[in-house]
This record gives C-alpha cells, sequence and structure tokens, in this order.
C-alpha cells in the first residue's frame, strides 16, 4: 500500500502521436458529441413532454437517453481536451473515480437494453398481460433495479483495482481509465485479478448478450402466425433494439472477455461504446419509430405554434402601447394649442 504512493497520476498515451490525427480526431469527436446531446436530449424531451412517457418502452427509453449522455460525458470531454494537449494526464483519484462512474453508467446501460428487451418480449408474446405486467409501479422497480446492479458492478471493479499498488511506470495506452490498462501497470501478479474482471465485466455482458438474443428469437417465433402489418411494426421495433445491442455488446466483448491482456486495437473498440453507440442510438431510436416520428414533429409544431404565438402577443402589446403613448401624448399637444 505503501508503493502506491510512488504513482500519483498516469500519462494516457491517447490514440495517437500524430499532431495532424488528433487535430482531426478532435474535429470528429466534437461532432460526435455534440450530435450525441442534440439526439438524446431531443428524444427525452420528445418522450417527457407527449403521452410517449406513458408506454414502459418509451419510458425506458428515456432513462436509456439519459445513461447515454452521462456515459459518454464521463469520457469525451476529457478526450477532446488531451486531443488539444501535449501532455495527457490523469491524478490517481481522478483516474479512479472515471473508473467507476464508467461502469456505473455502462453497465446501467446494459440493464436497461435488458429491461427494454423483458418489455418488447411481454408487449409481443403476452399481449393481453401487458398493461397488468409492465405497470408504472413495476417499471420503477425495473429502473431501480438498474441502477443497483450497476452499482454493484462498478463497486466490484472499484475494489478490485483501488488496492493495486502502482510503482512505476505510469504511463497507460489509453484514452481513459479502466481496469485492464491499470492492471498492467501494477507492480503485483494480477492473474487472479483479471479473472475476477472476466467474470464481473466479460462474462456478465455475455449472459445478457445471450438472454436478449433468446427472447427476440422468441420473438420472431412468436410473430410468425402475426398479420402482414403487424409482424412488420415488431420486426422494426425489434430490429432497432437488435442495432443498438450490437454496437453496443460487441465491443465490449472483445475488450472484457478475454485475459488480462490489452491490444492496441482496444482503443479503436472502446470507441465505439463510448462515443459511436451514444451517438447512433437516437438515429436508430426515431429514424426507424414511426411513434418517435410523431412526437417529435408534434414537438416542433407545438414550438413553432407557440413562437407564432408569443410573437403576436409582443406584436399586439407593442402596438397597444404604441397607441397608448400617442393618445397621451396627443391629449398634452392639442391642450398647449388651446
Amino acid at each position: 500500500m505503501e508503493n502506491r504512493n510512488n504513482v500519483t497520476f498516469f500519462i494516457l498515451l491517447g490514440l495517437s502521436q500524430n499532431k495532424n490525427i488528433e487535430i482531426f480526431c478532435f474535429v470528429l469527436f466534437l461532432f460526435c458529441y455534440l450530435a450525441i446531446w442534440v439526439g438524446n436530449v431531443l428524444i427525452m424531451i420528445s418522450i417527457t413532454c407527449t403521452q410517449l412517457i406513458d408506454q414502459p418502452m418509451y419510458f425506458f427509453l428515456n432513462y436509456l437517453s439519459f445513461s447515454d449522455l452521462c456515459y459518454t460525458s464521463t469520457v469525451t470531454p476529457k478526450l477532446m481536451t488531451d486531443l488539444l494537449t501535449e501532455r495527457k494526464t490523469i491524478s490517481y483519484n481522478n483516474c479512479m473515480v472515471q473508473l467507476f462512474i464508467l461502469h456505473f453508467l455502462g453497465a446501467i446501460e446494459i440493464f436497461i437494453l435488458t429491461a427494454m428487451a423483458y418489455d418488447r418480449y411481454v408487449a409481443i408474446c403476452k399481449p393481453l398481460h401487458y398493461m397488468v405486467i409492465m405497470n408504472r409501479q413495476r417499471c420503477h422497480v425495473i429502473i431501480l433495479t438498474c441502477c443497483a446492479g450497476g452499482f454493484l458492478h462498478s463497486a466490484s471493479q472499484f475494489l478490485l483495482t483501488i488496492f493495486l499498488p502502482f510503482c512505476g511506470p505510469n504511463e497507460m495506452d489509453h484514452f481513459f481509465c479502466d481496469v485492464y490498462p491499470l492492471l498492467k501497470l501494477a507492480c503485483i501478479d494480477t492473474q487472479r485479478i483479471g479473472l475476477l474482471v472476466i467474470v464481473n465485466s466479460g462474462l456478465i455482458a455475455l449472459v445478457v448478450f445471450v438472454i436478449l438474443m433468446m427472447s427476440y428469437l422468441l420473438i420472431f417465433y412468436t410473430i410468425r402466425v402475426y398479420p402482414a402489418g403487424s409482424r412488420s411494426k415488431a420486426l422494426s421495433t425489434c430490429s432497432s433494439h437488435i442495432t443498438v445491442m450490437i454496437v453496443f455488446f460487441v465491443p465490449v466483448l472483445f475488450v472484457y472477455i478475454r485475459p488480462n491482456v490489452t491490444f492496441p486495437e482496444d482503443k479503436v473498440f472502446a470507441l465505439f461504446y463510448t462515443i459511436i453507440a451514444p451517438m447512433f442510438n437516437p438515429l436508430i431510436y426515431t429514424l426507424r419509430n414511426v411513434d418517435m416520428k410523431h412526437a417529435i414533429r408534434k414537438i416542433w409544431i407545438h414550438q413553432m405554434v407557440f413562437g407564432k404565438i408569443v410573437r403576436s402577443m409582443k406584436d399586439i402589446s407593442e402596438f397597444s402601447f404604441r397607441l397608448r403613448f400617442e393618445s397621451e401624448h396627443g391629449g398634452i399637444t392639442e391642450k398647449k394649442i388651446r
């Protein structure tokens, strides 16, 4: 434990040592980060300001968008700042905080995707019991369970790394603090800890991914006898969820399912589940979802109508003020002439 004090900060090697590539990446990630904020905030506003919030699927989607925003904000601002600086460092305390928050929010996102898959399974396979099973109280319990599960996962990851001794070197071949790069810098044999990380991260992600795929296979098996219109709508909704799952889970499984070994490709795969997936989630859920399109259109129409009303009221108030001003000053002028 005393040796740990030898390292008070870590040097992040980042994505590249080429300055031109770093500038290009900064512009690209700035665009991606703005798109993440615009897309996810638009989804949250469209859901909370319409009746979609009463439907369980959109209730979970609202929380998924919020977790996406928080998740990517844990990494992306620091990454963009480091792309413009020569020396990329992070303190030991900030590194541990980033590790905890990143795994906490990432686990919440995985569990919310599981809740959304369960919601679709109940809606399609047990439609007559849907409103009873997926009532609002149960939806809140599911969200609280997702948060509790995320906390347990993150706390265990945090405890696996907080007591590791770091006595040098302190160069981390990554753009944020994660478990495997930290294990590589530790001064002790981390083979057993690496196995625990596989169980806590990779195995959980693999089990959840298999459960999700099995649930969607059951859904596809159930809708084979549905009419063409109902089958097409169910396939459209489920295909959006499956696309999000693949974009998020495949990179996560590549990074966390193997033993305690790091590869240069890990940084590229990490970009998928920290930036690319949160950016594409709003596009996937809005472009292929009729209800979301109607909600967004309704919000924009409401804003346009509200803006016109505000402008009209402003014009009326200015006009009435002008009339009052002219009448008062006109009366004063007439008295002076008399």
